[in-house]
């Protein structure tokens, strides 16, 4: 999930009807990758699926040269794979991969949880509270795909406000992975409310500016989160 594939900005957020937008005139391929991929990390291209060239650039109104080349740019950042003479598909993840790229998240975070500490004040905190109550209400809402992206966002945040451009983009390039893994399985919790609630331990520990205690929310959350999705995505993988 690189910058350019899936930027966790509400601005940036693909529709979620099946077609895809309409493209500006220019940067064809940088637009073409980024809608492609949030296709990968929603489940609307899923594991396997060939991405048909042609289909594709009638639906982008384009030629099929800029799709290949989105293609070849999303080879190069991880979520499709070539295949000679058969073309590109989207990457299939096992629960091994998974549970690296949870693994890699959570030092992510950590750290970049321990700069924003340093760094943000009333209105940042504000904005994470915010963040948390849309959570809650997509919970009411059943909004399920809608709140694994929202999640997302709360999380991206706090890596924003680590001031690291850096940190913002390596966890922009392991959200799509992740998403996509969470809407394969469909849900993470049986109530949804459990999302948002277990958000409130790390705005709690930036309250109170104690970073010990925002580690350890930090590492629950994540941790927990890890081991829920690598354990359905491996009942899933046993039972297809």
């Amino acid at each position: 999930m690189r910058r350019t594939v899936n930027c966790l900005a509400e601005e940036d957020k693909a529709s979620l009807g099946g077609s895809f937008s309409p493209l500006q005139t220019t940067d064809l391929v940088q637009q073409i990758a980024r809608q492609i991929g949030d296709a990968i990390a929603e489940g609307r291209l899923r594991p396997a699926e060939r991405l048909n060239e042609l289909r594709l650039s009638q639906e982008f109104g384009t030629s099929r040269a800029p799709v290949r080349e989105a293609a070849r740019l999303l080879e190069s950042q991880g979520l499709v794979v070539s295949s000679p003479r058969r073309g590109f598909f989207v990457r299939t993840l096992s629960a091994a991969d998974l549970r690296d790229i949870y693994d890699l998240r959570l030092g992510l975070e950590l750290y970049a949880a321990e700069l924003a500490l340093e760094k943000i004040g009333d209105a940042e905190i504000s904005a994470l509270e915010e963040q948390i109550q849309k959570l809650y209400q997509l919970a009411d809402e059943g909004s399920v795909e809608e709140q694994i992206f929202q999640d997302f966002v709360f999380h991206r945040m706090l890596c924003k406000f680590s001031g690291n451009a850096r940190i913002l983009k390596v966890y922009d390039d392991l959200a799509t992975d992740m998403r996509a893994g969470i809407t394969l399985i469909g849900k993470l919790y049986d109530d949804p409310h459990r999302i948002a609630e277990t958000h409130m331990p790390i705005l709690d520990a930036l309250k109170a500016r104690d970073v010990v205690k925002l580690r350890e929310a930090l590492h629950f959350h994540i941790a927990v989160a890890r081991d829920q999705v690598v354990l359905l995505f491996e009942r899933m993988s046993e039972a297809s």
